[in-house]
């Protein structure tokens, strides 16, 4: 056990599953994952068919950061967790997650037909310590009713020349006796502020934290700048909170917004609820004008101290396999059509599985929203970045996340704040022994 792992041992205590569950034999015991569609129940049946003797025992919601880093401090980890891939790195360089190199030989799982972004997220120091899941990428959004009124081209809105879209950003914005009536163009920060610094030709974080470089100042002074244009953070993030975003009247269909950075999930929002929203998906483009988007999704893990390790990386194995993910898209489709709704296709890390549903099972029934979308979505599949593993990466996002969100709120420049962010991540790092 690592010495911080005893040491959140001696502040946190347990917070495990129990001795009684975990030491069963034929007991599978999972933490961060649900089954809340048939993307995950139809996956779980495929295992539960192939081995019906195993008790699997899913413990619903998503993954308690605490908790389980306390459960493994503890000895009493599940044998399974689900998480974001971004702190996987994390949890490896601390301990608290297996290598999976030997089991993933020993059950033929090719991690070469996983996207090579995927696969960076969960290789630590040179190590795989997971395998990638569900995968998402980031795109543009654009209102095309909003944009044409306005004068405004859908096919000229990008995010390579800054100061075209800041001066488009205020012709499609509107106000009406002072308060925020429409969105001209949300940058999604601070949550996306890794990929508007990369589009500036510079990365959060690599061998060290980035994140007071000049070209990551100079891309939250511009983000946080179409904010601030736009009524400011207050306002903002106000008015954006009102939009009935996963309803039929989300903020395409009401005018709400003119165009906005998204998670590519939303697209199939969009077409499940309001099929017939006249929308366009455009790729995020760098500054020389080449497409760019930041990968993102979950990822499967064993942790450290697991009692069942093996049965664990054969479930591992079963749900991210090709043909499971096709049964599990099969299923999906299914559902959705009884409901009269079209299925955009899956997204996942494993590139063989993805041509498989897309070229066998997806039904987009006509909806232009998708059959646009969905080409562009698989267009930026293998352009995406992802943030290399790090020891401290929670505690690095909340460093950037926070800083962005100061200078939203205009409690500091954005010099001054990412200098701070960077002193935060550097103690971080040196906390966990990342140096």
């Amino acid at each position: 056990m690592t010495r911080w792992l005893v040491a959140l041992l001696l502040v946190a205590g347990c917070g495990g599953l129990g001795p009684s569950v975990a030491d069963q034999p034929n007991t599978l015991t999972t933490m961060g994952f649900g089954l809340p569609d048939e993307h995950a129940t139809a996956r779980v049946k495929v295992f539960r068919d192939r081995r019906p003797e195993v008790d699997l025992r899913v413990n619903e919601g998503a993954l308690d950061e605490q908790q389980f880093l306390s459960a493994v401090a503890a000895d009493d980890p599940p044998d399974l967790v689900y998480a974001d891939r971004r702190k996987l790195g994390g949890y490896a360089a601390r301990g608290a997650v297996q290598d999976l190199g030997p089991c993933l030989r020993r059950h033929q799982v090719d991690l070469k037909v996983f996207r090579e972004a995927a696969v960076r997220q969960v290789t630590y120091a040179g190590t795989v310590y997971g395998v990638p899941d569900f995968f998402s990428v980031r795109v543009l959004i654009l209102n095309n009713p909003v944009l044409r009124e306005a004068g405004v081209d859908p096919a000229t809105l990008s995010t390579t020349d800054w100061q075209r879209l800041a001066e488009t950003t205020a012709k499609l914005a509107r106000t009406e006796d002072g308060r925020l009536r429409r969105i001209g163009f949300d940058p999604r920060v601070p949550e996306f502020v890794a990929l508007w610094a990369k589009a500036n030709g510079a990365d959060l974080i690599g061998d060290e934290p980035h994140l007071d470089d000049p070209r990551v100042v100079e891309a939250v002074r511009y983000t946080t700048g179409l904010v601030r244009a736009q009524g400011g953070w207050a306002a903002f993030k106000a008015f954006r909170d009102t939009f009935d975003s996963f309803g039929a009247n989300n903020e395409f269909v009401t005018g709400q917004v003119a165009a906005m950075a998204m998670d590519s999930w939303y697209v199939n929002t969009i077409a499940a609820n309001s099929p017939d929203a006249d929308v366009t998906v455009a790729p995020f483009t760098d500054r020389q004008g080449n497409p760019l988007t930041e990968a993102g999704g979950q990822a499967w893990a064993i942790p450290q101290g697991a009692r069942h390790p093996e049965l664990a990386c054969e479930f591992i194995a079963t749900m991210t396999a090709a043909d499971t993910w096709v049964t599990a898209a099969k299923a999906r489709r299914d559902a959705l059509a009884e409901k009269g709704k079209p299925y955009s296709g899956t997204f996942t890390g494993n590139r063989a599985a993805d041509e498989k549903i897309f070229s066998e099972v997806y039904d987009p029934r006509g909806i232009r929203v998708l059959e646009q979308g969905v080409r562009v979505l698989q267009s930026v599949q293998d352009k995406a970045f992802a943030l290399p593993p790090n020891p401290a990466a929670s505690d690095l996002v909340r460093s950037w996340e926070s800083a962005v969100t100061r200078v939203l709120l205009g409690q500091q420049s954005p010099e001054e704040s990412m200098a701070q962010a960077r002193r935060e991540a550097d103690r971080a790092i040196t906390r966990v022994g990342g140096r």
